[in-house]
């Protein structure tokens, strides 16, 4: 057995069977045995940088040499195209010596081609993507270069830039690593007269690259082009989508073009089409809490409102209720700004405030359309509050959403909008509070070592014994290729609940009420965003630290 095919085994746990596979399509086809794996589908490409490292004990490149990275002036004296064409980067330059970035050290032809050049060279591994982008930043670069003598209309030459190969190319790798790490949003934004990019995963923005000032206009011109933005206006805000197809992907992407003091801010929110799974189980939610929602959806009238800040996941809480309610025997509409992802049997609106065609003017046009249940994207003002909790009395279940910390706080929201208290008490059911905390990854999440300071610091065994919990697990994140080393995967909802019972309507709706709504909460053995929290990270599904991020 070879050296390679027995570290597969011992330390990556393929079966013989599947290496002998990939040695026989190898004898046939040629290539590496790792490459044939890998199309196998038995090992993962993310593998490949730590098996080279340990198979040929060379080191890996440590991700903050990439950031801001250019290529060295040198490089040109070396054959750089036909190394960039086999995977070869000349990445620096010290005391006569190159360091050559490569996924593929095991090439002999660039071996040979730099030995001709009489040069002393050292090989680091780094992964595919790493390498695609720098590539694309070294040809996006050179390209940018000459171009700019060849044209003296400044719009034409963007548009020929942004059109050119090396930006497709780098945009898309940007894209495809985004959605590989489960990004919800990727930033673009002018740092100092370069772009950094920044991936939203589970909620925490992470650089992941720095992108030179000559590439950083055509990247956001091709996506004001793709998005059927102006690339002549920069004064301006500007918004966009995109409808593309990535790696297989149907995505939705929505685009948010920003001016800034020293260029433009671009945001793209990805909407993935293939990874919509409206369930109550995956919201996280805990079963007592779970209980008690249900019997709410399930009521014939009223309003049932979810608060919280933007990204605290109350859309996808709202359409997980709607699936739940979704029957051939019931008729679904809602009002949303914008409509973000279709659902099969539901009646979906997009408001058109411009037009005059907003919440309220669209609230009043849903209800003549004899709707049994209505989701209101956001209660914004007073007539669209009046207008909402005006249909709850008439026989509609109404969901919809309103900006406040906590789930008492709605109630004064509302009032302050100028919605009548007598109004607020006939129709709303109940308020739920969420936020989202990043889920420990399951592959490498580890006991807490520090547990006796926490449990002493927040009463911890209190709470516990309030709760029914037999037992504390805390456990702190570590990082794995799973998580990509962030330590976490997915999210989780932390859930404060409030019926909106006769015990709560008889509260006076005065500078009072949040303290009291809580106090009745805290009696009746209802847990607070941060109680619920703790509570979960005591059960192992996320960290105090987390915890105290979000609802602290």
């Amino acid at each position: 057995m070879s050296k390679i095919a027995d570290l597969l085994q011992t330390e990556y746990g393929l079966t013989p069977a599947e290496i002998e596979k990939a040695a026989a399509f190898q004898r046939k086809y040629g290539g590496q045995l790792e490459s044939v794996l890998v199309s196998m589908g038995a090992l993962s490409s993310e593998s490949l940088p730590g098996l080279y490292a340990n198979l040929l004990r060379l080191p890996i490149v440590q991700e903050e040499r990439l950031v801001g990275w250019t290529l060295p002036e040198d490089a040109r004296q070396l054959p750089l195209a036909q190394l960039l064409e086999h995977h070869w980067l000349p990445f620096d330059f010290q005391n006569n010596t190159w360091t050559i970035l490569t996924p593929c050290p095991t090439d002999m032809a660039c071996i040979e081609l730099l030995s001709q050049f009489r040069t002393d060279f050292q090989v680091m591994i780094c992964s595919n993507d790493q390498f695609s982008l720098l590539r694309n930043q070294v040809e996006l670069t050179e390209s940018t270069q000459l171009s700019s003598q060849l044209s003296s209309s400044e719009e034409a030459r963007l548009r020929e830039l942004a059109s050119e190969a090396p930006t497709v190319n780098l945009l898309n790798s940007l894209i495809t690593r985004a959605l590989r790490l489960r990004a919800s949003d990727m930033h673009v934004e002018p740092v100092n007269g370069k772009g950094i990019v920044r991936f939203r995963v589970d909620g925490v923005l992470h650089e992941v690259e720095s992108i030179p000032a000559a590439i950083l206009l055509p990247v956001i011109t091709r996506l004001k082009i793709l998005s059927s933005m102006d690339i002549a206006e920069k004064r301006r805000p500007q918004d966009g989508k995109i409808e593309t197809k990535i790696s297989g992907v149907d995505l939705d992407i929505r685009v948010s073009a920003l001016p800034l003091a020293d260029g433009e801010s671009v945001v793209m929110r990805f909407l993935r089409k293939d990874n919509i799974n409206y369930d109550l189980a995956d919201l996280g939610i805990s079963a007592d809490i779970e209980t008690q929602i249900l019997e709410d959806i399930t009521t014939t009238a009223g309003v049932i409102l979810l608060t919280g800040p933007t990204g605290s996941g109350k859309t996808t809480s709202l359409y997980t209720f709607l699936n739940r309610l979704n029957t051939p025997q019931v008729k679904i509409i809602t009002l949303e700004d914008p409509v973000e992802y279709q659902l099969n049997g539901v009646n979906q609106v997009q408001v058109q405030p411009d037009i005059g065609f907003d919440f309220a003017a669209g609230l009043r046009s849903v209800v003549r359309q004899d709707p049994d249940i209505i989701m209101l994207g956001e209660i914004r003002d007073k007539e669209t509050a009046a207008v909402a909790m005006q249909s709850a009395l008439t026989g509609h279940l109404v969901f919809s959403t309103v900006h406040t910390n906590d789930a008492p706080s709605a109630y004064t929201r509302l009032l302050d909008l100028g919605v009548d208290e007598f109004l607020l008490n006939a129709a709303l059911v109940s308020i739920i509070a969420q936020r989202l905390a990043r889920r420990l990854c399951p592959h490498c999440a580890q006991p807490d070592t520090e547990h006796r300071t926490h449990i002493r610091d927040r009463d911890l065994h209190v709470l516990a014994q309030r709760f029914g919990l037999p037992s504390i697990n805390l456990k702190v994140a570590k990082g794995c290729e799973h998580c990509s080393g962030t330590g976490y995967r997915g999210r989780v909802a932390l859930i404060e609940y409030l019926r909106c019972d006769d015990a709560v309507r008889s509260i006076p709706k005065d500078q009072n009420f949040i303290r009291e709504a809580r106090q009745l909460n805290s009696q009746r053995g209802v847990r607070n965003l941060l109680e619920d929290g703790l509570l979960k990270a005591m059960q192992g599904v996320t960290t105090v630290e987390e915890v105290l991020r979000v609802a602290g």
